[in-house]
Parts: structure tokens; C-alpha cells; sequence
């Protein structure tokens, strides 16, 4: 009997083990192919998401079909990921530049009203596709760790362009925790950055996901975190936003939408509390995971424009 039993555990053991790879393979490598994508886990019915536990989730490549609206140029730059599609626009007498980087599942087709804002403040700036989406390389997405180099290189070149003019961070959930761990491990030392929901840790994301779908979040969402690590080559636990926020002492403005499923508010509190350096913050009612500017435009532009007035000047 207790043999029995220990087949049997061991079997169960294996079976979660085998899902968990297949969940983390999915969830950080895109698929070639065209095809619809897996939807939110709370717009999924009971079956869906029977089914979605068993096979993982699907994910195309993203790219957008949609362009600036303002002048700009194609560049490809080569980074430690492979090359980097980008589109850049520069400004006449720039007050400096501003480095925009998207969300898991996106490209940098989604942060064109943003990127447009930014142009209406005075700043050049440079929309990124990171590594694994859009037109550039590979179709790996490891949610903000490998990404922070395209972060750096995106940097880099900024730095290049016009040396003494200030270089701002805008990122979006993966591309904030991207911007986090660049500065926090990579030593990327930018004027100011500005981050709109990004998660506290690899495991606290993929437990938001699992409570999403109404899944006890133990033990796959540990099991999930492992093997993405495993598979893609880094210690996926310690994948943190506050060991990155400790480190850092650029000015900073943290945004955050009270009604976020994917990310708490403790998350952001704790973000917030760990971040070493000037810091401002806006939380927006009634918003979850999604453009802030979509529901509160004004106060969304009034935050950002005082928190780079404030920054950019030193008077903090």
C-alpha cells in the first residue's frame, strides 16, 4: 500500500512537473506562426481555462501594424539579444530623449500616443521593439531579465547622439521591470525614469496569473518559475523588482491602476518603499493593467510633465 502511494505521488509529481515545462515554454517563447492569441485569464470560461492549464498559453509573436504619425527613422541595432528594430525621432533644440519600451505580448507599435506626448514636451524619442517581438530577433521573451540589455542598448545609443542632453526610461509592466533590472544590475545611470505597473517578482506574476483563472497558485506557479528559469538559462526567483529598486537612484515616477489583477498594490508599495533615490507617485482609480492615458489622460500627462519638470531641474 504505501508503495502504492508513493507511485502514485510520484506520478502526480512528474505530471505537475511536465505541465509546468510546457506552461513555461509557452509563456517565454513566441510562436512563429500567425494564429489567434491565448486571451486574459479572467475573460476565459471554465473549459478554456481547463484547457489552458493543460497546454499552456498561445502566444504569436506580436508586431502592430500601426506607425507613427510623426517623423521618424527605422533603425537596427545589433545588442547582446540580436538585432533591435527601433524607431527614432528626434526633435529640433531637444530638452533630451526619452527610450519607451512595451509590455509582454506587445511591441512598440502600442506606445505611439505616448511616445507622441513626449514629442509635445520637447523630447526626442526612441521607440524600442526589445528582443523576441515586433521586427526585432528571436522569439524568446524571459518578462523584463534578458530584456533589461536591450534596455542598455537602447541607452547606449542615446548617450551617442547627444551626450550632454538627459536620457529618460519610460516602460510599461515587462519594459518597467526591464528599465529595473538595467539600472539595478547593468548600471544604466539615466536622468529620470518613469514606470507604469511593473510586477514585484517573476513568482508573484505567475501567482497573479494562476488566482486570475481561479487556480491554486502552489505549487505550479513555483514549478512554472523554475523551469522558465531552467529553460532559458537564469535564476528566475530571484528575478525582483525591490532587490533592483534598492539599488537605484535615479529620480523615478511609479504609476499604477487601483483595479490591476496582474499586479498588486502591495507589489507597488513595496516597488515604491525600495526605491533608493528620488521618487514620486500616482496611483489611478479604477484602472487595471492597461494605458493609463485610456482612462485619465489629463492627470496621466499632468503627472509625468511635473515629475520631469521636477527631476530634470534638480529641484527635488
Amino acid at each position: 500500500m504505501k508503495r502504492r502511494i508513493g507511485l502514485i505521488l510520484l506520478g502526480l509529481f512528474l505530471l505537475l512537473n511536465i505541465v509546468a515545462f510546457n506552461h513555461a515554454w509557452h509563456f517565454t517563447h513566441f510562436r512563429g506562426e500567425a494564429g489567434p492569441r491565448t486571451s486574459s485569464p479572467e475573460k476565459l470560461s471554465v473549459a478554456a481555462k481547463l484547457g489552458l492549464l493543460l497546454t499552456g498559453v498561445a502566444n504569436p509573436k506580436p508586431t502592430g501594424a500601426a506607425v507613427p504619425a510623426f517623423p521618424y527613422q527605422t533603425l537596427a541595432l545589433d545588442g547582446p539579444n540580436g538585432r533591435l528594430e527601433m524607431w527614432y525621432s528626434p526633435v529640433e533644440a531637444p530638452k533630451g530623449s526619452v527610450a519607451l519600451f512595451h509590455g509582454y505580448t506587445s511591441d512598440k507599435s502600442r506606445l505611439l500616443t505616448e511616445a507622441a506626448f513626449f514629442r509635445s514636451l520637447g523630447y526626442s524619442t526612441l521607440l524600442v521593439d526589445m528582443s523576441g517581438a515586433g521586427n526585432s530577433a528571436g522569439y524568446r521573451c524571459t518578462v523584463g531579465y534578458y530584456e533589461a540589455a536591450d534596455v542598455a542598448t537602447a541607452f547606449q545609443f542615446l548617450q551617442q547622439q547627444r551626450p550632454a542632453t538627459p536620457i529618460v526610461l519610460y516602460g510599461v509592466s515587462m519594459g518597467a521591470m526591464a528599465i529595473l533590472r538595467a539600472e539595478g544590475e547593468l548600471g544604466i545611470r539615466p536622468a529620470a525614469a518613469i514606470m507604469e505597473c511593473p510586477y514585484g517578482s517573476l513568482l508573484e506574476t505567475a501567482q497573479n496569473r494562476f488566482r486570475a483563472m481561479g487556480v491554486p497558485a502552489f505549487p505550479l506557479a513555483n514549478l512554472l518559475v523554475f523551469w522558465g528559469g531552467a529553460q532559458n538559462g537564469f535564476w528566475a526567483f530571484g528575478h525582483d523588482a525591490r532587490r533592483y529598486a534598492r539599488r537605484i537612484p535615479t529620480p523615478t515616477l511609479l504609476l499604477y491602476g487601483l483595479a490591476d489583477q496582474r499586479v498588486t498594490r502591495r507589489e507597488t508599495d513595496d516597488i515604491f518603499a525600495a526605491l533608493a533615490g528620488f521618487k514620486q507617485r500616482h496611483y489611478f482609480p479604477g484602472a487595471g493593467h492597461e494605458p493609463y492615458w485610456l482612462r485619465s489622460s489629463t492627470v496621466w500627462q499632468q503627472q509625468i510633465q511635473t515629475f520631469l519638470n521636477r527631476a530634470l531641474s534638480g529641484q527635488q
